[in-house]
């Protein structure tokens, strides 16, 4: 009894501060501000009236996260044909980044949620056992007038844009 009153009140707690709500479908998208590596604020609400890619990951510089940047980035001309804006989210900070930009030469702005706040709106949370909350690998596609259009919670790192232009593909006959 006592791990589940345990297990229940980290739950609580994680849904309190994080949000703890899935988004759905059809659903507005919370704005959100939120700093990318050089120091410039993005928010939602910038972008409305384009279709946005908002894409989170768990940390810079690891092997999925790579990959998933680094597909983006090879197929960014592709994607910007389609008039997507790409933003992607980790609860890394400023400094690593710049680094994890650079490294890649990644031509799209990544942004820090060190607070999770926004990826706590976003379901971008895992884990609420004694107060630890990681990352969550998942990506949202938002309409132009800043609605869910698709949510990708499986998302393959290696082969990503593919996912995301089939699914355009289809919703956009």
């Amino acid at each position: 009894m006592k791990h589940v009153t345990i297990l229940y009140f980290s739950f609580l707690l994680t849904t309190t501060l994080f949000g703890g709500t899935m988004l759905t479908i059809g659903q507005p998208a919370p704005d959100f501000s939120l700093k990318d590596a050089q120091g410039k604020i993005h928010k939602l609400s910038d972008y409305k009236g384009k279709t946005v890619v908002l894409y989170f990951y768990p940390k810079d510089d690891t092997p999925g996260c790579t990959a998933e940047a680094c597909n983006i980035r090879d197929n960014y001309n592709d994607l910007l044909k389609r008039n997507l804006v790409i933003l992607g989210i980790s609860f890394d900070d400023q400094k690593s980044h710049q680094k994890f930009s650079q490294k890649y030469n990644l031509p799209f702005p990544i942004l820090s949620d060190t607070n999770k706040k926004v990826a706590g709106q976003y379901g971008a949370v895992r884990g609420a056992l004694l107060s630890f909350v990681g990352p969550k690998r998942i990506t949202y596609l938002i309409d132009e007038k800043q609605n869910i259009l698709h949510i990708f919670e499986n998302v393959d790192t290696k082969n990503h844009t593919a996912q995301i232009l089939n699914i355009l593909n289809s919703i956009r006959k």
